[in-house]
């Protein structure tokens, strides 16, 4: 499914489903969106945060997942015009953006993402996306700016303290937890259930819920993230590729290895 005939991630969310996804941090070969989609999850994020990903390894990535009905989202650097945009012209179905503090950084990453009259994304609609179905200017437009998802990772404490303002912007589809980097900030390094975590992250559930956004978190704890699907997360991104490889592998060996 290319983005110009919809996106079943953002349509679950309108009708208040969760959703399930991981990310792809290591692994550069297509192949592995197949694999996610063959596991059931609904959408994979690419991490061209941290990862080594270039943008011709997305659209390749995105063409393996044409055959599935997984989602392929990507996290950008930053909330940059070059980035975001560039980004989406290898046909994701939406962006995250990291570290996310302030309405300017919102609004820039909105307008990246949208063409006019919602945003400022330059026309340049490529074969990634229409899979060379032909259809008029202005319907590409409206089908892009209707099924691209925008998604605010929240990392800080700052973001914490302005979270009502960055969720109510006009564009934004999902706030996530970054729990590493939130921790960091709240002063307990990798304490992820620890209770400035939790009364933190639970300001973000109750403000994205009162302005129609589904909060979500990414995190390698199976009980924790229950745990906040049970307190209203409808977006649950668990572990990464290479964490499902060495996770399998371990339990592959020490079974082999058992008397």
């Amino acid at each position: 499914m290319n983005l110009l005939e919809g996106n079943r991630v953002k349509r679950d969310l309108k009708q208040g489903k969760v959703v399930l996804g991981t990310m792809i941090n290591e692994f550069t070969n297509p192949e592995v969106v197949r694999v996610l989609a063959a596991a059931g999850f609904d959408f994979a994020m690419i991490d061209t945060e941290h990862g080594s990903f270039t943008f011709e390894t997305v659209a390749d990535m995105v063409r393996a997942a044409k055959s599935t009905d997984l989602m392929v989202l990507a996290r950008v650097p930053t909330a940059d015009y070059f980035h975001v945009a560039k980004t989406m012209d290898q046909g994701v179905h939406g962006i995250m953006i990291p570290h996310t503090e302030d309405v300017q950084q919102v609004r820039m990453a909105v307008d990246a993402t949208k063409y006019p009259p919602m945003g400022q994304r330059s026309y340049g609609i490529r074969s990634v996306i229409t899979d060379y179905k032909t259809s008029a200017v202005p319907e590409q437009l409206a089908k892009s700016n209707e099924n691209s998802v925008v998604i605010i990772q929240i990392e800080s404490q700052k973001a914490i303290d302005h979270i009502e303002d960055l969720v109510s912007i006009e564009g934004v589809d999902v706030a996530l937890i970054g729990p590493n980097d939130l921790s960091i900030s709240l002063g307990c390094p990798g304490e992820l259930n620890h209770p400035k975590m939790v009364s933190a992250i639970s300001k973000v559930v109750e403000a994205a819920e009162k302005h129609g956004v589904a909060a979500g978190n990414h995190i390698r704890d199976m009980k924790i993230l229950k745990e906040w699907r049970e307190r209203g997360m409808r977006v649950l991104m668990y572990s990464t590729d290479s964490g499902f490889m060495l996770s399998a592998a371990r339990d592959a060996v020490q079974a082999l290895r058992a008397p």
